[in-house]
């Protein structure tokens, strides 16, 4: 017979930001979850609770079941734009719409949803994001890795009331999917080709029958409707436990592409750096646009292998010189200009950091980097403080 997983219960109220002075000086209760105010990194639906709350009450399209907003809503809260009453909802993603459109509907359907793509293409950031705005609860997740057991994806038991009265529903912990099935939400399953062939496998039964056998108990858990799962994989990992063609069968895949313009990568980078740097207390954005578009420029060339104008080739460095190791260098520069400097992102604060996410293989990418500063930084006019230095960290 099915076996029932209660839902947890929340406080809705628990859900709204809480004042930032709110409980200054007052430790914590062992074991509490910190208030979204004091999270160092707030799940998305705490970060954007004001957003979503907005886009529910002004959707008044028709929702999925046990959806907390329609397709169109949930489209318009990762691409951004204006409702009616004026708010204004900033985008999550910056890229083609219709790979959003895409995603968002193949969740409306009963295929599960693969992100694939090369690292740093916001994969987590648009699963957590597509998750909070379906199911209003991003948390559901597995995270893969090489030693991801089965019980991740199935359930676990708790063994001290298993040895005490034998197998009972009592004794079984459900991993986030059963919990997702359970209560029709929705689970990420993050890095879903480290995870091992045999435990990926666990997903086949799950997303074809929309049912969790638990042979020990004699039942098994349905999914209700509403229940669907998103996994990311990055394209890098291609044959370290590639999927089996009866699990990729169950999935909608969505390659989601690195910016097509530099444009669009510095305002993706910026945009991202802003929302980081507000948790942290550190300078604003706008004050270091020129070393970002330089960052940027570094990146997108060395990666692609081409100067920007086309008319020098140029050597690949190992490394995958992502957006996202773009934002974690501008980041870092930012905190040295805060606390190290005038408060004012210049090259001598991203230099360092350029130079460590460049030159990942000390032999080949040194080389590969220094030809790239005397062949192409160097004869670029107004970079000359770049140039200077990053000479300065790379002698």
């Amino acid at each position: 017979m099915p076996v029932s997983v209660e839902p947890t219960s929340a406080d809705p109220s628990q859900n709204e930001s809480a004042p930032a002075n709110e409980g200054a000086g007052t430790p914590a209760s062992a074991g509490a979850a910190a208030p979204a105010a004091e999270a160092l990194r707030p799940h998305a639906e705490d970060a954007f609770a004001g957003e979503l709350a907005a886009l529910a009450a002004a959707d008044d399209r028709p929702r999925p079941a046990r959806w907390k907003l329609s397709p169109w809503a949930v489209a318009t809260y990762l691409l951004g734009g204006t409702l009616p009453d004026g708010t204004v909802i900033t985008p999550k993603y910056v890229g083609p719409r219709r790979i959003v459109e895409v995603a968002v509907t193949t969740l409306a359907t009963d295929r599960a949803l693969l992100l694939l793509g090369v690292p740093g293409t916001a994969k987590t950031w648009v699963s957590e994001h597509l998750a909070a705005a379906v199911s209003g609860d991003s948390t559901l997740l597995v995270q893969g890795t090489a030693g991801t057991p089965e019980e991740a994806i199935r359930y676990g038991w708790n063994y001290a009331q298993l040895l005490a009265h034998g197998p009972s529903r009592a004794a079984l912990v459900p991993s986030p999917v059963m919990r997702a099935m359970a209560e029709g939400m929705t689970a990420r399953v993050e890095e879903l080709t480290r995870i091992p062939a045999d435990v990926q496998d666990t997903l086949i039964t799950i997303l074809s029958e929309k049912t969790l056998p638990i042979p020990e108990l004699g039942s098994e858990v349905q999914a209700v409707r509403g229940f669907n799962l998103i996994a990311t994989a990055n394209d890098r990992d291609r044959g370290v436990n590639e999927l089996s063609s009866a699990l990729r069968r169950r999935f909608n895949t969505v390659v989601l592409p690195l910016p097509e313009s530099p444009e669009a990568e510095v305002d993706i980078v910026s945009r991202r750096v802003e929302q980081i740097g507000r948790s942290l207390d550190l300078p604003a954005v706008p004050d270091g646009v020129d070393e970002i578009r330089r960052v940027v420029t570094v990146f997108r060339e060395l990666r692609d292998g081409v100067t920007t104008d086309g008319r020098t080739k140029l050597k690949t460095p190992s490394g995958t010189l992502s957006t996202a190791e773009a934002i974690s260098v501008v980041t870092n520069g930012l905190a040295l200009a805060a606390h190290f400097g005038d408060g004012v992102l210049r090259a001598g604060d991203v230099a360092a950091g350029i130079l460590g996410a460049v030159v990942r293989d000390p032999a080949a990418d040194r080389v590969i980097w220094q030809e790239y500063l005397e062949t192409v930084v160097r004869e670029r006019d107004g970079w000359t403080d770049f140039y200077r230095a990053c000479r300065e960290v790379s002698a």
